[in-house]
């Protein structure tokens, strides 16, 4: 079966990644998300952005070295996994930042066709491999340092209590 077409198939079994189960759940923490999203005040979504700003370009590198993609896809990406915004990252943002990792060597684009549109494709470059290999490797130096104040902190606001205690 072709896995683009799983979710509005009827031959889906357990293991489909896209089950009703699963989709029904994705669905109520979307909402459960959106409804905190609202809640907060003005400043708190401030403070909230800040922090995912400057994450930004790393997450951007990270999500080309998943697989060869271009710009909208991954506007739409961010958009979709956005924990404040509710518009597309705009072209104006994400861009710069190609052209930017492109300029450094990490990235690299090349012109395709989606139909009879023509659209620049990015890809990893080695260098861009051995910068988030790098990354790793210094998150794991962080991991391992136990007294690190940013081990603790990716800790208390990225896992749940059972992940906390392992």
């Amino acid at each position: 079966m072709d896995r683009e077409n799983a979710p509005f198939s009827d031959e889906s079994d357990d293991s489909d990644e896209y089950n009703e189960e699963k989709l029904k759940n994705m669905e109520k923490l979307l909402k459960e998300r959106n409804k905190t999203i609202k809640n907060m005040s003005k400043y708190e979504k401030k403070l909230m952005k800040g922090l995912m700003r400057g994450f930004g370009n790393t997450m951007i590198l990270w999500l080309i070295s998943q697989k060869k993609q271009h710009g909208y896809e991954i506007m739409t990406k961010l958009h979709d996994s956005s924990l404040t915004d509710t518009k597309m990252p705009s072209a104006s943002k994400i861009y710069p930042v190609l052209h930017d990792l492109e300029k450094h060597g990490l990235i690299k684009g090349s012109w395709g066709h989606q139909g009879k549109r023509k659209i620049k494709y990015y890809e990893m470059t080695e260098e861009g491999h051995k910068t988030l290999s790098t990354f790793r490797k210094i998150a794991q130096l962080t991991k391992n340092n136990h007294s690190s104040i940013w081990l603790d902190f990716m800790k208390d606001m990225l896992m749940d209590e059972e992940d906390k205690r392992s």
